[in-house]
């Protein structure tokens, strides 16, 4: 009985199919099971557990042991799909998405004197792990290739000219940038030094010390960076822009490059443009539901202006796509200008901003009004110009989508009449303003239930003790007590109590945020005391928020 057969004959048992769905996927991947909402993969798991007769294990939280990794090769192990996690006494557990494999376990048997005992794990959980694991291999490798090029050169004075297409410094910064993709970074900073350079990766939003490397081989690293990026190898003295396009697991990655000038060299910060966080939908970027229907709500809306605010790094535009692609329906012309354009989305006419050719967001924003657009996307509003044509564009039956760089969603309307925007005029034009900001999610694997402090219900403002976690530190999420980020929200609605009120308040920050809150919106604060409360953020997170509400 293979194991489709076995999955399915399970769910019969259970009556949670019957038999003509039964002989409808007999054929079907296992994986149609799970997007039908028939099982979920956890579910998946116990059930293929019991058809291996082998435990299941989280392949994700177990490390390498240090004196296993040297026996068994990379290659052999995505060979035959298989991870030493542990070695106990001469007992080697390896984990694998296949333990029925006779040449895994016959090569094991082979390699390994003692016994060999095997875990079940996700196979696409092994595959990525293998992958994350092969490139950090890789950029060891490389950097061990780097440094002893560098000391060659040094016993060799005749062979000490650097050639900018070296094999070490073209696999090293490959290695580099592949790298970034398993681990999730945002960006990769490549930082020169009196006497050696340092590479940082932006983690969550921490910048996290990588490697090092000597300062002598950093000419051939600049010059391939420079090369795979079309910047001009010869020109040192001012910052450059490029950009690297790479195919990495199969996906095409794009990478924006940035250089600038230090006293030690240039440095390198290399942006992570990957496709999938501008491909989510509105429902994968787990809003809660309240937040949801609101937005849903505010999108439905024919014309006007919605807003995003919030810092550098907080996933304005991540957003503005789901809102793009929520309410693309084929049926409307939707245009955006974009600095840059960072993902190129279907259906969408996408115009990217160049100040050179005198193409400035209030300029592109004159001429779009002239292709009968329904929808505009303008990646930012910066100046009064652009204000005012935006604010304009929304009172004439336009939808207007955008950025703004507030603390809140209340600050988004003081800025917009600071801009010279006359209240009337912005309380017409404005649907909504969605104020975002990014929190670490603290890491499943380690997080550790607290009671709350008498200090900690006061920085909370909640009377009573309550279980809240904290963070501890784990080889799964680098020790750092967090794995992941999630976005928390203040949603600000234009619904007619409150266009109402805004006519007859004074025009402060105070008064306004004392307006919207009685109206009904959730402020940042409440929104991350609800995930704190729930286990997935950590106090200091809250904390964060908070000073960054007051400031």
């Amino acid at each position: 009985m293979n194991k489709t057969q076995y999955i399915l004959d399970t769910l019969l048992k259970e009556d949670r199919i019957d038999k003509s769905f039964y002989n409808e996927h007999l054929s079907s991947p296992l994986s149609s099971l799970i997007d039908s909402g028939l099982l979920t993969q956890a579910e998946l798991m116990q059930i293929l557990s019991k058809y291996y007769i082998t435990p299941f294990a989280d392949i994700d939280y177990l490390p390498l042991p240090r004196d296993v990794d040297e026996t068994f090769s990379v290659e052999l192990m995505k060979q035959y799909s298989f991870v030493p996690i542990e070695k106990v006494g001469s007992t080697l557990i390896v984990a694998t998405s296949n333990p029925r494999n006779v040449q895994m376990r016959s090569t094991l048997d082979m390699l390994h004197t003692g016994d060999v005992q095997y875990v079940l794990v996700d196979e696409e959980r092994l595959e990525n792990f293998l992958q994350s694991y092969s490139v950090s291999v890789n950029t060891q490798d490389a950097l061990r290739n780097i440094t002893n090029n560098v000391q060659n050169s040094k016993k060799d004075k005749e062979n000490s000219d650097i050639s900018l297409a070296s094999a070490p410094s073209v696999k090293f910064v490959d290695s580099v940038i592949r790298e970034s993709i398993p681990l999730n970074a945002s960006d990769i900073h490549i930082e020169p030094g009196e006497e050696s350079v340092t590479i940082r990766y932006r983690i969550d939003g921490d910048l996290i010390e990588w490697a090092h490397f000597p300062i002598e081989s950093y000419p051939e690293i600049c010059a391939r960076l420079k090369i795979l990026s079309d910047i001009d190898i010869a020109e040192k003295r001012i910052p450059q822009d490029g950009r690297i396009s790479l195919n990495i697991g199969g996906e095409d990655i794009n990478f924006r490059v940035s250089t600038l000038p230090t006293i030690h060299g240039e440095k390198f910060v290399i942006r992570v443009l990957d496709n999938k966080i501008f491909s989510y939908s509105l429902k994968e970027l787990e809003f809660s539901t309240e937040a949801y229907e609101l937005i849903l709500k505010i999108l439905k809306h024919p014309h006007g202006i919605i807003l995003l605010t919030g810092p550098t790094g907080s996933g304005k535009t991540t957003t503005l796509y789901a809102f793009l692609r929520e309410i693309n329906d084929g049926k409307k012309n939707i245009v955006t200008i974009e600095d840059p354009v960072e993902y190129d989305m279907k259906g969408v006419n996408q115009l990217q901003v160049n100040r050179k050719a005198g193409l400035t967001f209030a300029s592109s924003l004159r001429s779009i009004l002239r292709q009968d657009p329904d929808i505009i996307m303008v990646g930012e509003i910066r100046d009064e110009e652009t204000a005012q044509i935006a604010t304009r564009s929304a009172i004439t039956g336009h939808m207007v989508l955008s950025t703004l760089h507030t603390n809140d969603a209340v600050g988004a309307v003081i800025r917009l009449i600071d801009m010279g925007i006359p209240k009337y005029f912005a309380t017409d034009a404005l649907v909504g303003v969605i104020s975002q900001r990014l929190v670490k999610k603290l890491c499943p694997h380690c997080k550790r239930p607290i009671t709350t402090t008498p200090a900690m219900q006061a920085m909370l403002g909640i009377d009573e003790p309550a279980k809240i976690y904290e963070k501890v530190g784990c080889p799964y999420c680098n020790n750092t007590g967090y794995k992941g980020r999630c976005a928390v929200h203040e949603i600000l609605y234009f619904d007619s109590n409150f266009k109402a009120g805004m006519q007859t308040e004074n025009v402060n920050i105070d008064a306004l945020r004392s307006l919207a809150i009685k109206n009904g919106m959730v402020s940042m604060r409440e929104s991350c005391l609800r995930y704190v409360l729930s286990g997935i953020t950590s106090i200091e997170e809250y904390s964060a928020i908070s000073l960054g509400e007051e400031s």
